[in-house]
């Protein structure tokens, strides 16, 4: 279909080029590129393979552990992944997922939301008001839409939680292009606040300084380095561990560390 050079390749941008060339076969061609990147997912993150991630459980450790949560208050996460790896992470520490499905019935208030704006490819069977029901993943490629159950109200809630917070931290996402309808979103909940959140990315530097110039108009952007002095290793391999390191040393320090499950591996 298309030749290129040898490295990495923005498929989602592919995809969208392809849907709006109507070019001959576009609709065959465009699903089977999606059923790859699916298929390629699912490949890579095999469940033998997921059992041995431990940072986002370090994370959910983390914010569970009494003294964080005096000091920090998780209110909820948000994922643009199709992968259950973080959903795997929150039942060992929250339970099962409240994915704030519309008519699902009422959840305590102290079950924190897990949104997945693009959905789950989990997500085949979900009991919803006593049915078993499959929901459809928003597919990669510009004809997006969220205005249908469940994303509507997923967005919706979205939006809630980003006006109540004060500090939003965004880990491995570039909010590049493809995500317009995600920095849309976050512009919108600073408009209902009246004011700006911090907004810290857990990314390498060069990601962050690339995030701050394309998004200055959103005025608290921190990149990794500005984080804080606690930070000495900004130009890490892996700066989602490397954060998650020196942010549990800061909140618990090293000795009450040393009894965890998961953070005492970061640590190390």
């Amino acid at each position: 279909m298309v030749s290129g050079t040898k490295g990495s390749l923005n498929i989602e941008l592919l995809i969208s080029l392809l849907e709006s060339s109507k070019i001959h076969g576009w609709e065959y061609k465009t699903q089977r590129l999606k059923e790859l990147v699916k298929e390629d997912i699912e490949n890579v993150l095999s469940k033998s393979g997921t059992q041995r991630f431990y940072l986002h459980k370090a994370l959910f450790e983390l914010h569970k552990h009494k003294i964080t949560s005096v000091r920090e208050m998780l209110i909820g996460l948000i994922s643009l992944n199709y992968d259950d790896v973080v959903d795997q992470a929150y039942r060992r520490y929250y339970g099962s997922p409240n994915y704030c499905f519309p008519l699902a019935g009422t959840l305590p208030s102290e079950i924190i939301p897990l949104l997945k704006l693009h959905g789950s490819f989990r997500w085949n069977r979900q009991k919803i008001r006593g049915r078993m029901r499959g929901i459809e993943i928003i597919p990669m490629g510009s004809a997006k839409s969220y205005l249908h159950a469940p994303y509507v109200f997923i967005w919706a809630r979205a939006l809630e939680i980003l006006i109540e917070c004060d500090t939003l931290r965004v880990i491995g996402c570039s909010l590049s292009p493809n995500d317009a309808h995600l920095i849309d979103l976050l512009f919108k909940a600073h408009l209902w606040r009246g004011k700006a959140f911090d907004i810290e990315i857990i990314s390498s530097t060069s990601d962050g300084d690339a995030i701050k110039m394309n998004h200055g108009f959103f005025r608290g952007i921190k990149t990794l380095i500005e984080l804080g002095t606690f930070i000495s290793e900004p130009d890490t391999i892996n700066p989602f561990k490397t954060w998650l390191k020196y942010k549990s040393i800061a909140m618990l320090g090293e000795d009450r560390i040393k009894g965890t499950r998961h953070l005492k591996k970061v640590v190390r």
